[in-house]
């Protein structure tokens, strides 16, 4: 559990998530085994109602770990999306790559591996939708890149924003974690201000805040 709500309410939310089929589920199930971190199965469902309510097809994803959150993205937005996710981590990029073959989005889904910040330099075009789900004390830093690649209306989506409670309480803090909460909530204070975006951070998963750029 995530300490982001009651566990009565995760899991009856959880429950209501009809259950994955066919071989994003064996990822799902390659995740849990290896202890492999995949995006949360509320926030995947918020993903795939975003993608489609407002018919997104372009999507840049900053972290792309076995590619599972991709290849959800990708199931959602249809055969005709294009997905760019940046992996800087060689065996994670090489698993992704086979996961992303099974799933048949090879031709949709491109992985750029290298560094986030210097990959962002090299991408071209603008998006429909950005998920930032990387290193969580540099979101501040990857921002600027992230709305310079989003078009006007276009949505901001990043994961892991509350981190375990603890950027909402230090009652919840751990020591060893103060510089990645302290650099978290001065992101989500920069993001929530911005008058380019309008923002709003949400308690599901590990907490996701959801921007729409304006201008």
């Amino acid at each position: 559990m995530s300490n982001i709500s009651h566990d009565y309410i995760e899991e009856y939310v959880r429950g209501l998530i009809p259950e994955k089929q066919g071989y994003i589920k064996i990822m799902e199930d390659y995740a849990v085994e290896k202890n492999v971190p995949i995006i949360h199965p509320e926030v995947g469902q918020f993903l795939k109602v975003l993608i489609k309510s407002h018919r997104v097809k372009r999507i840049l994803e900053i972290g792309t770990a076995i590619g599972y959150s991709a290849g959800l993205m990708a199931e959602a937005a249809g055969n005709d999306c294009e997905i760019v996710t940046i992996e800087r981590d060689e065996e994670m990029k090489s698993l992704a790559l086979e996961n992303i073959k099974q799933l048949g989005f090879e031709k949709n889904i491109n992985i750029v591996f290298g560094d986030a910040l210097e990959a962002l330099e090299d991408i071209q075009g603008e998006f429909d939708m950005v998920f930032l789900d990387a290193a969580k004390g540099h979101y501040d830093h990857f921002l600027p890149m992230c709305l310079s690649h989003l078009k006007v209306n276009g949505l901001l989506v990043c994961d892991n924003v509350l981190f375990r409670g603890m950027v909402a309480t230090n009652k919840l803090l751990i020591r060893r974690k103060i510089t990645i909460v302290k650099r978290m909530r001065k992101y989500l204070t920069h993001v929530s201000s911005m008058r380019e975006l309008e923002t709003v951070v949400l308690p599901i998963g590990d907490g996701i805040s959801l921007s729409c750029k304006l201008e």
